[in-house]
């Protein structure tokens, strides 16, 4: 029986193996699939996962439960060398050990592309992943919670503040929608009024959503603005340090969550890691057909799609064109290379990868939305209404679709539910304090304890933080970003093109 080893757990790696399940006969082949979460994200609803729309448990599709024929490995792989046929996994717990192929498929996904700017990776949070979006809406959510506590000043001022880094699909989608969840959090504060929120939208160019023409991009931003937020172009963050936000227009603030969402970066495991073909953007050379590419020919057994291949853009009129790296692509890739595979399993030839764009869908918050597909284009709520309606078609399985579309019917009729679970991330505080509320260093007797230990909720909730709401969060720098595979520690490698286009149609 034959072995097939995929590396990454993302949309291309899990349409792949639920595609390999249905086209292959029962002890035809064995489906390994490695990732060091057991379970797929579906990124275009983390927006609205941090807005309270959708539960986070919804935005994720279980492998173990949905892929019945696969071996499903929780681990990173390290090291992949397809001369010897083996990949080097290291668990979460244990040694690493070996895994043996015959075919090889590469779908590791991107990882978060991070820049040295100081007190980034201390304070700053992503938002590629289900806890990630987790933390933000806990962490909003507490801090409304302590500034409707304290008088108007730098210390509430702070609290109410947000920044969001990086202007692509990711960043304007959770900042409109984050926006939207301050703005009907006020009606339950009344201690708090419209005039406390801040919030920031800081990217480099001169204009948001790459992937829209000019005009719907410039109304998105006009939209922002009439709704409170603040929308810096051509503008980047220069210091995040200790909470202070120093932007290159000489603008100076403190906040209290920032959202780093400025593009992707190759995996590192891809990057680093392997001796597949690379190009010059260290993503894996691909033919049409996802087979991977060495000296102008097909090397056996070895495929690769998604964000970490330089697949060829069969349809675009540019010569050279590959294909840019987003879920409408991920998820169609993932379905040919499974019907690839299984073809060349049985003696017939792989088709060509060619995909013509849908357009463009983005949700700006609740009731708002932009759609552009060529010169048409829709806005405000029939845009959102077609946002909507495409990811609940778009989230694999039925069990899912169900799922979202009843959470989306029950906050039809109820709302959302504003109720911050921050403290789930420390269960043992209550039981160890035994209802004390003073904080350690107020007890008689007793030293201080560290940030985030028993009393505070929003301490070190960013990434790396430590503490607080988002102490499970510490050291997301260092973990795979999007359903990566990389081991912690791995530096960043070049970024790749275009600033995050998860939610394209």
């Amino acid at each position: 029986m034959r072995e097939i080893l995929i590396v990454g757990g993302g949309y291309a790696g899990f349409y792949t193996a639920w595609g390999l399940e249905k086209s292959l006969r029962a002890g035809e082949a064995r489906v390994t699939i490695v990732d060091p979460r057991p379970y797929m994200t579906y990124q275009p609803f983390l927006p609205e996962v941090a807005a309270g729309s959708v539960e986070a448990r919804h935005a994720a599709v279980s492998m173990r439960r949905h892929l019945r024929r696969t071996r499903v490995i929780a681990g990173s792989a390290v090291d992949i060398s397809h001369a010897r046929r083996v990949v080097t996994v290291r668990p979460v717990r244990g040694e690493d050990f070996t895994l043996g192929y015959d075919v090889l498929v590469i779908t590791a996904g991107a990882v978060t592309r991070t820049l040295p700017v100081p007190g980034l990776a201390e304070q700053a949070i992503g938002l590629k992943h289900v806890e990630e979006a987790v933390a933000v809406r806990d962490r909003l959510m507490t801090a409304f919670d302590e500034a409707a506590t304290l008088p108007p000043g730098p210390e509430r001022r702070k609290l109410l503040t947000v920044v969001f880094v990086g202007g692509g699909f990711s960043g304007v989608e959770g900042f409109g929608e984050l926006l939207s969840l301050a703005t009907a959090m006020l009606r339950s504060y009344p201690e708090l009024d419209l005039g406390d929120l801040s919030f920031h939208l800081v990217e480099a160019r001169g204009r948001i959503l790459p992937e829209v023409s000019d005009g719907p991009g410039a109304w998105v931003v006009r939209s922002l603005e009439r709704r409170g937020g603040h929308v810096h172009l051509n503008t980047r963050l220069t210091s995040a340090r200790d909470g202070h936000v120093v932007l290159s227009d000489g603008q100076e603030f403190d906040a209290e969550l920032i959202v780093w969402t400025a593009g992707n970066a190759s995996n590192p495991v891809v990057h680093n890691h392997t001796d597949l073909p690379l190009d010059e953007r260290g993503l894996i050379v691909v033919r049409p057909d996802l087979r991977v590419e060495a000296h102008g020919k097909p090397l056996l057994d070895a495929w690769a799609a998604g964000d970490d291949a330089a697949v060829p853009d069969l349809a675009s009129p540019v010569p050279g064109a590959r294909t840019v790296p987003n879920a409408q692509h991920a998820v169609r890739q993932g379905r040919l290379l499974a019907r690839n595979i299984a073809a060349s399993l049985h003696g017939r030839e792989p088709r060509d990868y060619r995909h013509s764009s849908l357009g463009v869908v983005a949700t700006l918050g609740l009731g708002r939305g932009i759609f552009q597909y060529h010169g048409l284009v829709v806005r405000g709520l029939p845009a959102w209404l077609m946002h909507r309606g495409y990811h609940v078609l778009a989230v694999p399985t039925w069990e899912r679709k169900v799922r979202v579309l009843a959470g989306w019917l029950g906050a039809a009729f109820f709302g959302r539910d504003l109720v911050s679970l921050a403290s789930v991330q420390h269960p043992r505080d209550a039981f160890v304090s035994g209802g004390d509320a003073r904080r350690p260093g107020d007890r008689a007797g007793e030293p201080a304890g560290p940030a985030g230990a028993g009393a505070g909720a929003r301490a070190g909730t960013a990434a790396g933080g430590g503490g607080g709401a988002g102490g499970g969060l510490a050291g997301l720098s260092a973990e795979p970003a999007g359903q990566g595979v990389v081991p912690a520690g791995e530096g960043v490698p070049p970024g790749l093109p275009g600033p995050g286009g998860d939610t394209a149609a």
